[in-house]
């Protein structure tokens, strides 16, 4: 077959917009749609197959195909060629379909009869939304121009998918964003919370995919490439003063807005019928879908980059998602991922948070804790599907959102949401009493901050002081390396807040899922355990010697408490404790005053230092349990990775042994000892840990009213028989027979 010229192909997206423009109904147009592509492209066959669900595509046109298999036939995900198209995202292009790998044969669709096969995906930034084939009775490969032709119909048919054209008839042409969908993700913060979507990257919707002038397309794209490219210049001017790293960052996002290859991929896309949007958004997609499969983490990193200038000039021409102001009273901001210092210009208004991806970690995963602000991470494809002011429910406890769920859902939600707000009646009116459980025995609460809005919370939430306070957080929102005198004011600042009660200072914890903005990150193949938290502060003492003068200044003569994170043996204890030492000795030959008393501890959060030598635990002021590390270290368990996170239970007997030895270590020491973690503001779990020992406990301000609730109404002695019990018939884990017989008790 002859090479196909570019005017043929602006004919063939003539003829499909005067198709999808028709007032007939969506079953009608889609029948049109694969007519014109099969005469146009001289095939005997030309079959659209959408995705049902998921999992599941199903065709939902044909010509040349039998009639009767539309809507009827379907293949899962990975099925026969057209389900591998639509797995790989990838191209399909064979002379001989039969003879391929993979190859299944429908009978009902009389395909037996066709020899070649030609799949293209229809995506829509890198989301498969189905497969586009052609198919013909002779043996022929399709040519690069054919093929071309295809992904320029393919993107089409995306576009007009999405903007609803082909609604009507069938299952798979039903509406979209419009039925109710459940996302499951990943808890990041416990809560509920029901309200309107606000998407953090608003979608751009290209309403005119097709052009019949192609001059001025170009022109179009030509003027708002220029405004791109002033404005990634006008952003590198900015941050020539600030840092390196940055410029850096930002000399690689320059090379990509000026890019020959990108432009002349758009020009060609224009100059074949589509608009200078469509030309985005079609570059766009199929960067995605090659970029998110590299093995090469730099390349996928890049990806970010190539997504955000096309999402900026996307809105140049359309003047989409400019406006800002349209925020609801009710805000659930949802979006792919975000940096703390974006969501801290949100504020407390948000009444949730839904990420697609993100981590339990994270800092933005931080700042929705010290907010006590429900949060869902990694709900898979939710920024595709969600619409702004969209009714959305956020049940942060499961871990599931429910997208404009039905009245029977949302009365549930209502009933569930009551349901806490009478809880927190209850706590609140035991805030000023002692968590003292009925043996007699005291524990004191305390809370975990990293801002100095966190605060306030203090004497709201009952806590009785701040067994940590995270200072990375001051250093992640920033675009630069904060100043000794900008973070001794905050010290200082801090303190005040805290009226007389204890503030734990727990050092520069960055390193693994917490890389500074401002400071080139390592390549590591398993950060988690790398060079992280003290390791880089003992490695770069200049940052750790400024933050103790800082802290010191900051304290003003008052008590100070600082824990250095991630200690893993005694000898990186006393080189931390050494830092301390010299920062004293040098602010008093500066003549400054220095604290009144100076508490110097260790974050315990991997099983080695559990084992450190006696004198570790006698040259300690005092010891914090870090619960999430030592709990994924003790059961080489990823927290971010969901398949193994969820097996391994807090309240395992191993697990308890492990804090019941550190208890024991810290009593024969007579050093003070905290817990510190998610666990600790689980009621059953503080049950647990307290009953094993531990009389300091510190969690997020809202665990602090659950868990006083539940101590004050139990035995400690009753608690330890139980969990002595299972452990003695053999139990892996002590959480049921603690929990069945809290149902008894409370």
């Amino acid at each position: 077959m002859p090479e196909r010229s570019e005017s043929e192909s602006r004919k063939l997206l003539g003829r499909l917009r005067e198709a999808l423009a028709s007032h007939s109904e969506g079953q009608a147009r889609l029948d049109r749609v694969v007519d014109l592509i099969a005469s146009s492209m001289e095939a005997e066959v030309c079959s659209i197959y959408l995705f049902r669900d998921s999992e599941t595509l199903e065709l939902c046109a044909t010509q040349g195909l039998e009639q009767d298999s539309v809507h009827q036939t379907r293949m899962r995900l990975g099925e026969g060629l057209v389900g591998r198209t639509a797995k790989s995202g990838s191209i399909v292009n064979t002379a001989n379909a039969p003879a391929e790998k993979g190859f299944r044969y429908m009978p009902e669709t009389g395909e037996e009869r066709y020899s070649s096969f030609c799949g293209v995906p229809i995506q829509r930034l890198g989301d498969v939304l189905g497969v586009l084939v052609v198919q013909t009775k002779t043996e022929r490969i399709m040519t690069p121009d054919e093929v071309y032709a295809l992904e320029i119909v393919a993107m089409v048919i995306a576009e007009m998918t999405e903007l609803g054209a082909f609604v009507g008839e069938g299952a798979a042409l039903s509406a979209l964003h419009q039925k109710p969908v459940i996302f499951r993700g990943t808890v990041g913060q416990e809560g509920t919370s029901a309200g309107r979507v606000y998407l953090h990257e608003p979608r751009v919707v290209v309403t005119n995919p097709i052009s019949d002038d192609p001059e001025k397309e170009k022109a179009r794209l030509n003027d708002a490439v220029e405004t791109l490219r002033k404005s990634v210049d006008n952003m590198l001017l900015g941050a020539r003063s600030v840092d390196v790293e940055q410029v850096q960052v930002l000399e690689a996002y320059r090379m990509f807005a000026n890019s020959s290859g990108w432009m002349r991929r758009m020009q060609d896309d224009v100059q074949s019928g589509l608009s200078a949007e469509a030309a985005v958004e079609k570059e766009q997609s199929l960067a995605r879908a090659r970029l998110s499969k590299s093995p090469d983490p730099y390349l996928r990193e890049r990806l970010h980059d190539l997504d955000d200038l096309s999402n900026r000039l996307l809105r140049i021409l359309t003047g989409q998602g400019e406006d800002r102001t349209d925020m609801p009273d009710d805000p659930i901001l949802v979006a792919r991922n975000i940096g703390p210092g974006e969501l801290l210009e949100y504020g407390k208004k948000l009444r949730g948070i839904i990420l697609e991806e993100g981590s339990v970690g994270s800092h933005a995963t931080i700042v929705a804790r010290a907010w006590a602000i429900p949060l869902v991470i990694n709900a898979k494809s939710i920024t595709r599907e969600a619409l702004n002011g969209d009714t959305i429910l956020v049940d942060g406890d499961q871990g599931i959102v429910h997208l404009r769920p039905d009245e029977t859902v949302q009365n549930a939600f209502r009933d569930k949401i009551a349901m806490q707000a009478r809880a927190q009646e209850r706590y609140a009116s035991i805030r000023d009493l002692p968590a003292e459980t009925k043996c007699g025995a005291l524990i004191s609460l305390q809370m975990n901050a990293g801002l100095i809005a966190d605060l306030p919370s203090l004497a709201g939430s009952g806590a009785e002081g701040v067994g940590l306070f995270r200072t990375e957080l001051q250093f992640l929102i920033r675009n630069q390396m904060p100043k000794r005198g900008e973070l001794s004011a905050l010290y200082d600042r801090v303190l005040n807040a805290a009226d007389g009660r204890r503030v734990a200072f727990r050092t520069l914890d960055i390193g693994s899922d917490k890389v500074l903005p401002y400071m080139k990150p390592n390549d590591e193949p398993n950060p988690a355990m790398g060079w992280r938290a003290i390791r880089v502060g003992l490695d770069k003492p200049g940052v750790l010697r400024m933050q103790l003068q800082a802290l010191l200044r900051g304290s003003a003569g008052r008590p100070l408490a600082v824990m250095f994170p991630f200690i893993t043996q005694i000898s990186e204890f006393r080189d931390a404790k050494a830092e301390m030492d010299k920062a004293v000795e040098r602010e008093i030959r500066l003549g400054h005053p220095i604290p009144a008393k100076i508490e110097v501890g260790a974050m315990l959060e991997t099983p080695s230092l559990a084992f450190a030598p006696d004198v570790f635990f006698e040259e300690a002021d005092f010891i914090s349990i870090g619960g999430n590390d030592l709990k994924q270290f003790f059961f080489a368990a990823d927290r971010e990775n969901e398949r193994v996170r969820r097996r391994y239970d807090t309240l395992d007997i191993s697990f308890l042994a492990l804090v019941k030895h550190v208890i024991d270590r810290c009593a024969a020491a007579d050093t003070p000892l905290s817990f510190c973690g998610e666990d600790a503001g689980r009621p059953v779990e503080a049950l647990c840990f307290a009953a094993l020992g531990l009389r300091t406990l510190s969690m997020r301000p809202a665990s602090v009213g659950p868990v006083k609730h539940m101590l004050r109404r139990v035995d400690l002695t009753e608690v330890k028989a139980m969990m002595d019990a299972a452990i003695a018939k053999g139990d892996q884990s002590v959480r049921r027979a603690v929990s069945d017989w809290l149902v008894y008790q409370v």
